[in-house]
């Protein structure tokens, strides 16, 4: 199941949680297929103005294996907490491991209105918490 999470990308039919464990989920397994399918997952679920801000592509990629972001990269556990959302917005925290160590990442998404996406839940923005 992991090859098939490398490859997925927005759909009007994905709930916002799991935009969000689809994203840490393939961060887990980030050279699975191929070396930073983990991080083109992610890239694939961020909205257009994350993209304008975060890429393109080689940026984010660079962005992700950074101090911030990397314990994303291949974590050993993801802890989901309750969703919090309305009809257009959404904002889930999850703690993850890696080697011992805690992260903390809180996801903030929005349904796309218009665009190629149009009705899609996407990221807008990933915070690390701690």
């Amino acid at each position: 199941m992991k090859e098939e999470i490398a490859h997925r990308e927005p759909s009007e039919e994905l709930k916002p949680e799991k935009v969000v464990e689809l994203q840490v989920e393939a961060l887990g397994e980030n050279d699975t297929p191929q070396e930073d399918a983990g991080i083109e997952t992610a890239y694939s679920f961020a909205s257009p103005a994350n993209k304008r801000s975060t890429g393109p592509l080689p940026r984010f990629k660079e962005m992700v294996h950074n101090d911030i972001y990397g314990d994303m990269l291949d974590h050993d556990t993801a802890e989901y907490r309750q969703i919090q959302r309305n009809e257009t917005e959404a904002m889930q925290v999850v703690e993850l491991e890696k080697n011992g160590v805690h992260a903390v990442y809180e996801f903030r998404l929005s349904i796309q209105e218009s665009g190629e996406h149009a009705g899609c839940w996407m990221t807008d923005s990933v915070r690390r918490m701690d």
